[in-house]
């Protein structure tokens, strides 16, 4: 069973320009929890007595997730962590030829220093669930990762997250995620060490969910995700379309409460100061809107001809937009949904209605229920006025024009 690990209020927070008060961490940690998040990354302790702080108090709340904190390969950051009360720590230490260059730290040195530290964190608690990360994994030398995990596991460490740093995995490529979960998982119980297996996918390619995905077919244990997809330049994985395609296709999620999601999204979104794009695919606003005419009349009829998710799935209806682009079915579905079924039956007063919604839609704005009813309404008096005066003229002349 995958487990999902929501970094929000840890790699969210590197966003540029984020920043969530205590208070507002607490509720987004509430949500994830009641979602069914299974680890809630808080943060890294060292980086702020803010972030310390927060840290804390949600490792106290008593939620039923694991929550975990951040750390460099230091003894001093792991005490921070461990004083907060989490029960998950993530330990992180780049073993790539060129930073270790960089540093001018032979990579047996970086090793032993990776392996004391995780063997130290285990001896201040021995029930604490410890993840190793080889920061910049999947561009760095493979004996050196090999190197590294393995070391870690037999330290004490649970779990070995393979970091695509830059997202620079490409599906379907010599560098693809797929084969880097399998290829590492083997090399590991090739040596008799059995840990789970994360991935920290970054999206600077656009592909994060395409890695992630891959990852999962692999066997992979943990994904990491945010809100948002927020994080380091182009972020993560986001939340809800990831649990969206495990629910969906993959039959995962009886353990997830979707209908959480869009006021997750509400709240992250208000307060890290980032829209929710309209097209973002599940939470945007256009994402189970019909707009062009032939897919409207085919969505009334069965939202399934232009869907393959269920909105429902999330709390959410399909939408019909009303706008340049629309049909006649779209305008008289409207007109049903501001209870105008009476006049939605006139095929006339309907056209009426649609040409006026064109070209409302051709200033760039599209037309929502309550001004549809402002329009109906505008349109039907002198609608019915000339109509009226039609007839009176055809009667005045013997029923003849």
């Amino acid at each position: 069973m995958i487990k999902i690990l929501d970094s929000t209020l840890r790699e969210g927070e590197q966003t540029p320009g984020v920043y969530f008060d205590v208070h507002i961490k607490a509720a987004i940690a509430d949500i994830l929890d009641d979602v069914g998040i299974d680890i809630i990354e808080t943060g890294h302790p060292a980086v702020t007595p803010e972030i310390r702080r927060s840290v804390e108090e949600i490792a106290h709340r008593g939620l039923k997730a694991a929550i975990g904190a951040h750390a460099r390969s230091i003894e001093k950051d792991v005490d921070l962590a461990l004083e907060c009360g989490v029960n998950f720590l993530g330990v992180f230490y780049c073993v790539s030829d060129e930073r270790l260059n960089h540093h001018a730290t032979p990579l047996n040195r970086a090793v032993d220093k990776i392996a004391a530290v995780i063997r130290y964190a285990r001896q201040q608690d021995p029930a604490l669930t410890i993840r190793y990360t080889p920061e910049d994994t999947v561009r760095t030398q493979w004996e050196n990762v090999a190197t590294a995990a393995s070391a870690a596991v037999r330290a004490g460490a649970d779990i070995i997250s393979i970091a695509d740093t830059t997202g620079y995995m490409i599906p379907g490529t010599s560098r693809n995620m797929y084969d880097y979960v399998r290829r590492l998982k083997d090399e590991l119980a090739a040596k008799d060490l059995y840990p789970e297996i994360a991935v920290h996918c970054h999206n600077d390619r656009g592909l994060a969910l395409a890695n992630a995905l891959d990852a999962y077919r692999a066997g992979v244990n943990i994904i990491d995700v945010t809100v948002l997809g927020i994080g380091e330049r182009a972020g993560l994985v986001d939340l809800a379309t990831l649990l969206s395609v495990l629910v969906s296709d993959f039959e995962e999620g009886e353990r997830w409460d979707m209908k959480k999601i869009p006021e997750l999204y509400r709240l992250v979104s208000q307060y890290a100061g980032i829209a929710v794009p309209v097209n973002f695919p599940i939470t945007g606003k256009n994402a189970f809107t019909h707009c062009a005419g032939v897919h409207t009349q085919a969505a009334i009829k069965n939202p399934l001809h232009y869907q393959s998710i269920e909105p429902e799935l999330v709390g959410r209806k399909p939408e019909i937009s009303l706008d340049h682009m629309s049909g006649m079915a779209a305008v008289k579905y409207c007109m049903e949904a501001i209870g105008e079924s009476d006049s939605a039956g006139d095929a006339e007063f309907v056209a009426n209605i649609l040409e006026k919604v064109k070209a409302v839609g051709q200033t760039g704005r599209v037309v929502d229920l309550t001004e549809l009813g402002y329009i109906v309404r505008h349109i039907k008096k002198s609608f019915w006025e000339s109509r009226t005066l039609f007839s009176k003229r055809v009667l005045a002349a013997g029923g003849m024009v």
